[in-house]
Order: structure tokens, then C-alpha cells, then sequence
């Protein structure tokens, strides 16, 4: 028999249902309304109702029967212990280009955990490749309309994607795009690209083939693999170049242009690094389809520049007094650079020094400021000019911790190089604010995700 889930309440809000209720942190839900709640999507789908009946057991062994008269949708102000009410489901694949694979041993613990897990593609926006859902998960998507869902597709040919992702059953996971799609379920989807493997022809192949889920396959994104120097007795991968990145974005161009003539949508998008390789400009912001694969790095700089020049336009500029230093990944580099130089333009008296960090940890190749660790600042800033404070982008943190890949925290790095460090968020108008030292309050906790491999 099935042991029944207990949820145990971490935080009642304050002027919550719940705290009139008088319910309490170390409280159980054992159930509402009668039926069992397996995970947070459960639980928010029973809450809705203007009418419940919670069964909650006290910390002394009571169990209380309460009942509740609400508006519909309202929430009852409770936190649990466990966000997703259930354990987090790991990865059964073994992809040929998974970077978790690619670390060095010694890591914090939580660094390996491969995460598969449907519920957090809603929650939290990652990218799920099907491998780990059956037919109830797929009902229960298409019973709460949870939308949008985020696909690690790689590649429509079944008998490759079981090879890219090591997993005999990959190919024919596939079949869940055609059931999300008739019923009309919200879709972006991800190709890993990687030399040789899924690229060219096999490319074109998976791109017409996703096409055919629009309108409600939304967009896609193709991101290149990332490719750390700890690959021993791994699939061998190729890094590529700047022809082959040409290549990509020559392609994505051409799909681009057919798309939007049939559906007014560009569908298929390449990274910035894409771009970046290239050397090509970046795509105008209305290419972007109102950035759906941004937290995938596609579209990251056009926004980053657009919103930059609509904080220069508002601004008179002076001649305030200022020097500070920004540290960035070899990806950025030459954006901040130009960035800064268009608000010197206004502010002539502000001197900022701007330090491209190699990845000795990761290796070269990883060129993303998200992946960059403490070591390599400390090694690579000591003894630099600083200035009165030195800017990060609050990628190179932890979530909701001030703490850099390799466990080195902000103020080990702050005594280490004697220097005030400043957390900058993502957007042009907060790094052009901290540029320019107006800065309402020192971010030091990174407030959301962002993917960039």
C-alpha cells in the first residue's frame, strides 16, 4: 500500500486565510477537500475551489477539520517546507554534451544533481526532454492546461536523439510533442547544437519537423554546446568555429524569413553566441518574437542595449566624479566595453576599468560570465586597478546566495581584493545606474535565473 504524502506548512502569511485559521509553521495538510495532494500542482488545482475542507494534524497530534468559504482563486497563504510537494525527479538520460558530466569532482553536492523534472518547467522555467514522463503526467498537463511547457528536443530524428541522450526510449518520447500539441498545450523547445552530431541536415530536418506544432510549438531555440576542458573518457566534441557559426545563423535566417511570411512569427532562433562567433550584429528587437528563449540566451544583448539607450536618452549626463572597475565573461567583454563608452559619452569623468575573465576553472572555452567562479576573479583582479568598487553580473551567483560556483562567498572575494563588489541584475538600465553609482540598494542576492550555455 502507498504510503498517503503529508505536506508540512514552513510559513503561514501574515492577514492570510490560514493565519485566521490559526494554523502554524511544523502544521501537516493531509488533504483537501477530501482527495489526496501529490505535488504543487495538485494543491494549487484544489485550492481554486470557493469551497474547501482542509484535514490539517497539529504538532501535538490533533487533527483539525476545517472549513473554508473563499473567492475563487484565492490563495489560503500557505508555505510548505518542500516547494513542489513531492521529491524533484532526476535525469535518467546520459547526453553526450551534459555539462554537469563535464565538472570537476569536489563540487558542492547540489552542483551534480541532474534535474528531469516536468513540474519545474512550469515553476521555473528549465527545459525537460520527456524521458521521465508517462501517460498520467501527460494527462495531468492536459487536465490543468499548464502551459507553457519547455522542451529539450535536440533533434526529431528518434534513433538520434537516443543517442545524443544515451537513453533507448528518447526517440520514441517524442510522441508527447504530438499530444501536447492536440491539445493545444503551449511549447517552446531547445536543440543543443553539436558538431557533427545534430548540426547541417540534421538541423533542417528537426526545424521543419517542429514547425509543423505551430502555432502552439511558440518557438525554438539553438543554443551551442558548452565544452569544459574535464571531457576524459567522454564523447568527443568538437568546439565550433566561426565558419560554422555562420553557418547556423545562415540557416536560422532562411527558416526565420518562411516563418514569418506564413505565421507572422520567427519560431527558430539562434543564441547570441551564435552572433557572437560569427561576428555578425544582433537581430533588431522585433525579431525576437517578445524574447520567449531569453533565459536561453537568445536575444540577451539586444535587450541589454535597447534598454541601456532608453536610460542614455533620459539622461542630461554630468560631470560627477566616479572610477570603478566590471568584471564580465570573454562572451560579453567587447558589449560591456561599448556600453561603457556610450555612457562616458555623457559622463567624461567617470573611469571604468573593464576585465575580460578567462575560465581557467571550466577551461576557455566556457566563455559565459554565469559560469565563471571566485578562483578565477581572484586570481586573474588581484593586484588590478579597482576602484572604489568593483561590478558583477548577478549571474556568477548562486540563487538567492552570495555564493560563486566554487563556494568562495561575496565578502571572501570583498577581503580578498579589498574592494567594495556591487551585484548588478541583468537589464541596461541597472548596469548603466551602477555605472553611473545611482544605485538604489547593493544587490548582493542574484533575484532570478538565467540559463547561458
Amino acid at each position: 500500500m502507498t504510503e498517503k504524502k503529508e505536506h508540512r506548512i514552513k510559513q503561514v502569511l501574515p492577514g492570510s486565510i490560514a493565519e485566521e485559521l490559526e494554523l502554524e509553521a511544523g502544521d501537516v495538510l493531509l488533504s483537501i477537500s477530501g482527495a489526496e495532494v501529490e505535488d504543487i500542482f495538485d494543491y494549487h488545482f484544489l485550492v481554486e475551489d470557493t469551497y474547501l475542507e482542509l484535514l490539517i494534524r497539529k504538532e501535538n497530534g490533533e487533527e483539525w477539520e476545517l472549513e473554508i468559504e473563499k473567492e475563487y482563486d484565492e490563495d489560503l497563504g500557505i508555505v510548505f517546507e518542500n516547494g513542489l510537494l513531492d521529491e524533484y525527479r532526476s535525469c535518467r538520460n546520459h547526453c553526450i554534451f551534459c555539462f554537469i558530466d563535464q565538472m570537476p569532482k569536489g563540487m558542492r553536492e547540489t552542483l551534480y544533481f541532474k534535474d528531469d523534472d516536468s513540474r519545474l518547467s512550469f515553476l521555473q522555467g528549465n527545459y525537460i526532454t520527456l524521458t521521465n514522463m508517462k501517460e498520467k503526467d501527460i494527462e495531468r498537463i492536459i487536465r490543468y492546461h499548464l502551459a507553457p511547457i519547455n522542451i529539450s528536443v535536440h533533434t526529431t530524428n528518434p534513433s538520434l536523439r537516443c543517442e545524443m541522450l544515451r537513453n533507448r526510449f528518447a526517440g520514441e518520447k517524442l510522441k508527447w510533442i504530438d499530444r501536447l500539441y492536440q491539445a493545444e498545450i503551449l511549447m517552446n523547445g531547445q536543440i543543443v547544437l553539436c558538431k557533427g552530431v545534430n548540426d547541417k541536415e540534421e538541423l533542417e530536418r528537426t526545424i521543419s519537423d517542429l514547425s509543423k506544432y505551430l502555432p502552439f510549438m511558440q518557438s525554438v531555440s539553438v543554443v551551442p554546446v558548452g565544452i569544459s576542458k574535464y571531457r576524459e573518457g567522454l564523447y568527443p566534441l568538437e568546439p565550433f568555429k566561426k565558419e560554422d557559426a555562420v553557418e547556423v545563423i545562415e540557416r536560422v535566417h532562411w527558416w526565420q524569413k518562411r516563418f514569418y511570411q506564413e505565421y507572422g512569427n520567427h519560431f527558430i532562433h539562434a543564441a547570441d553566441e551564435w552572433y557572437i562567433l560569427a561576428e555578425y550584429p544582433m537581430p533588431e528587437a522585433e525579431n525576437y518574437d517578445g524574447y520567449l528563449q531569453y533565459e536561453n540566451g537568445v536575444g540577451m544583448v539586444r535587450m541589454f542595449q535597447d534598454e541601456l539607450a532608453v536610460e542614455l536618452e533620459k539622461m542630461q549626463g554630468d560631470m560627477r566624479v566616479r572610477q570603478i572597475s566590471i568584471a564580465t565573461g570573454v562572451l560579453a567583454y567587447s558589449y560591456i566595453q561599448e556600453a561603457v563608452l556610450e555612457i562616458q559619452k555623457k559622463y567624461p569623468r567617470i573611469k571604468v576599468l573593464v576585465y575580460s575573465i578567462r575560465n581557467d576553472f571550466f577551461g576557455e572555452q566556457i566563455t559565459v560570465a554565469g559560469l565563471l567562479t571566485g578562483t578565477d576573479l581572484i586570481a586573474q583582479l588581484s593586484g588590478q586597478e579597482l576602484g572604489e568598487e568593483l561590478l558583477l553580473p548577478e549571474v556568477m551567483l548562486k540563487a538567492e546566495e552570495s555564493v560563486f560556483l566554487d563556494d568562495i562567498t561575496l565578502e571572501e572575494l570583498e577581503n580578498t581584493l579589498q574592494v567594495k563588489v556591487n551585484i548588478v541584475k541583468s537589464s541596461g538600465q541597472d548596469f548603466f545606474r551602477s555605472v553611473i553609482g545611482e544605485v538604489l540598494e547593493q544587490r548582493r542576492i542574484r533575484e532570478g535565473g538565467m540559463y547561458e550555455l
